[in-house]
């Protein structure tokens, strides 16, 4: 059953669903239409808004940019390449491999969601060096699953935001300790029901052998960067294969972590990953010039997140000038009661999260409607807060935005992995829903 209705979904999403490109102009186009019918603005005014957005997320593209880069020419070196061999090995099967590939990759997201898709994506390109007859697309899609729980975990925007003193909404709420959110009971079992079994359930779409993409070993072999110095003739030469400068630039990247984990404790944060990838990169790779060699050969993966990022920005502008996100929200609180209002702040977190993939983002625009609507009809705020959270999570599963970095890795395209992504958003959905209605 599992496996057909995956083969159905999958078969659907190749023949109907766009390039990730595409698919933010077609988003872009619904969302103007909207704004004019809806919220009634004019067609010039939505225009006005999209404009003003576009530029919003440049900040965030180069972050995505430099994780993807950096993770990317991290796995490239020798060490980071025997740790993933050795762990592609313990897997003896296609399903023992999507199983692993699953469980590690969403855990490295609830440790941190940028961490995560770097790490799950490296590791599927490794596991399918090693494993015999496993499908690539669907072993991507397992490393990539693995990310609705990211919200839930150590780097969830809305609990962290929350837990922050004289955060926006400290007046209504006051701050909300990660006891109550990321560490609560209801929290936990979500999450632990999700990460134990989405392990099988991608198990069960593996596809008949006569179905299944085999992709040859011999793409996925990349020549790492050189590590060997050339010819020394002149004294950019020197400079450009020099190991002093390297340790110098590395050194001074392992003092600052050092003393930031001193100082905050494991606060993972995307610039302090990509600072890790990076080091580490720079140390390994010996010399400047080797580094420069791999940062190359990753670049290209980047061109989905420069092209699109600006088109979703646009979205957002859009969204949030003419009220469309604030719109939603209030429709679902008006149908909502005390028992429901986790579901359909859920619900209506997961809708919002298609035109406005930003968790913190996303949280500035619902908590206004969301918290309010909470103390009203007695319900627990911080189950609310945690409620949006998951929402904005569990619609990336069909939502290309946050699947550009480790499909850029995979070397992948969106519609390849979306199908089997359809049914970790109807189990999870399941999961979460109930998980925030019942614990």
């Amino acid at each position: 059953m599992i496996k057909k209705l995956s083969r159905f979904f999958v078969s659907l999403i190749e023949e109907y669903l766009p390039d990730p490109f595409l698919f933010a102009i077609v988003l872009t186009a619904i969302v103007w239409l909207l704004g004019i019918v809806i919220a009634g603005k004019s067609p010039i005014e939505m225009i006005g808004y999209w404009g003003d957005g576009l530029w919003n997320l440049l900040a965030f593209a180069m972050q995505m940019c430099l994780i993807l880069i950096t993770g990317h020419a991290l796995a490239n070196t020798q060490l980071v390449n025997k740790i993933l061999k050795r762990i592609a090995s313990i897997p003896s099967s296609a399903k023992g491999s999507i199983a692993l590939t699953t469980f590690i990759a969403g855990l490295s997201c609830w440790i941190n969601w940028g961490f995560g898709l770097v790490i799950g994506a490296l590791l599927a390109k490794e596991m399918a060096k090693q494993v015999e007859e496993v499908d690539y697309r669907l072993l991507v899609a397992s490393a990539y699953s693995g990310f609705v729980v990211w919200h839930a975990g150590l780097a969830g925007s809305v609990p962290l935001t929350i837990a922050t003193k004289g955060h926006f909404m400290s007046d209504l709420m006051g701050v909300i300790p990660v006891s109550e959110t990321i560490f609560s009971l209801y929290n936990i079992a979500i999450t632990s029901a999700i990460l134990l079994t989405i392990p099988f359930l991608n198990q069960m779409m593996l596809p008949e052998k006569d179905n299944r993409v085999i992709i040859d070993s011999g793409i996925l072999n990349e020549e790492s960067a050189a590590t060997s110095e050339s010819e020394l003739n002149t004294v950019a030469d020197q400079l450009e294969n020099s190991r002093l400068i390297s340790f110098i630039l590395g050194g001074m990247g392992a003092v600052y972590l050092i003393n930031y984990f001193i100082t905050n404790g494991f606060a993972l944060n995307l610039n302090i990953v990509i600072l890790m990838f990076m080091t580490l990169g720079i140390l390994l790779y010996r010399t400047p010039k080797n580094y420069l060699n791999a940062f190359e050969k990753a670049v290209k993966g980047c061109s989905g997140i420069i092209l699109q990022f600006p088109l979703y920005s646009g979205i957002m502008g859009m969204m949030t000038g003419a009220g469309l996100a604030t719109i939603m929200s209030e429709f679902f609180v008006s149908i909502a009661t005390q028992t429901t209002l986790p579901f359909f702040s859920f619900l209506s977190a997961g809708i919002v999260n298609f035109f406005v993939p930003s968790g913190g983002g996303q949280w500035a625009v619902q908590a206004p409607i969301m918290v309010p609507a909470a103390v009203d009809l007695g319900v627990n705020i911080p189950k609310i807060s945690m409620a949006v959270a998951w929402g904005d999570a569990w619609t990336n599963m069909i939502q290309p935005f946050w699947a550009l970095p480790a499909l850029g890795i995979a070397g992948l395209g969106a519609r390849d992995i979306m199908g089997y992504c359809i049914m970790i958003l109807i189990w999870s959905g399941v999961i979460i829903s109930l998980g925030l209605m019942f614990i």
